[in-house]
């Protein structure tokens, strides 16, 4: 059975601008997307796409590893139905599918796995040629330093895909790639709101900004939904904001 990668997917047409620099060779991808825009998507058909250019090992970082399964491995397309691993890597291409390790071994001898960054200390001796830093604004920062040697040995590639969740170590790194790129350096940079993709419609978002309202009151849920769909780091400090409403602040 021939399978074309990637597999039953093309990119929207805001997503095109991050896949043809990852198409093309890029290294270091920053994308800070709103919620529900498609970045493991992305990222998932990227690595598998990688995964048959280079044999290598390939990995994909949840902040923590317990949510690795809920949020990767486990998780259904609610468009398709199918599961999202499925689709960026049919059993056709695989060899072996470890379920209790989250691993897939491919037939070209490539693989890829889910990890956690609250356990990157574990993963020391692997050499991954690619990794896929999901919900990065979330993760330990600090597993970024530990694993980039190991990508600057091998001349592999990183993607960070994340919203916003206050002016921590996801804004850092977003600036420093963002400075790279106007310097011609090889970096892609890119924030994206709800209001720019064009994902949901007005009347969406205007339903979204409420619900929020309802649930947290008029600051916390303004502030969330900032965050959440317009990708906003200048959002005011939810935790603050809702001690406050709580009357514990």
């Amino acid at each position: 059975m021939r399978v074309r990668l990637p597999n039953d997917w093309q990119p929207r047409d805001y997503q095109l601008p991050a896949w043809t620099y990852l198409e093309n060779g890029g290294r270091h991808c920053e994308l800070v997307w709103h919620r529900r825009s498609g970045k493991d998507e992305v990222a998932l058909h990227r690595t598998a796409v990688a995964a048959f250019e280079r044999v290598a090992g390939y990995w994909h970082c949840l902040p923590e590893y317990s949510q690795a399964r809920k949020a990767i491995w486990d998780a259904i397309n609610p468009h398709t139905g199918k599961r999202r691993i499925d689709e960026a890597f049919p059993h056709a291409l695989r060899k072996a599918t470890r379920n209790d390790e989250m691993h897939i071994q491919f037939v070209n001898g490539s693989s890829w796995q889910v990890v956690g960054s609250d356990r990157f200390d574990s993963l020391v001796g692997s050499t991954p040629a690619g990794i896929v830093y999901s919900e990065w604004a979330l993760a330990n920062p600090a597993v970024k330093a530990y694993l980039r040697p190991i990508l600057a040995e091998n001349n592999g590639w990183q993607i960070f895909v994340c919203t916003p969740s206050g002016r921590n170590h996801a804004y850092t790194t977003l600036k420093a790639a963002e400075r790279d790129m106007l310097a011609g350096r090889d970096s892609f940079a890119q924030l994206l709101s709800a209001e720019d993709t064009g994902v949901f419609t007005s009347e969406t978002l205007e339903s979204e900004l409420k619900a929020y309202i309802d649930d947290f009151g008029e600051d916390y849920g303004r502030a969330k939904y900032e965050q959440e769909y317009l990708v906003s780091f200048e959002a005011a400090n939810l935790g603050a904001i809702l001690g406050r409403s709580l009357g514990i602040a």
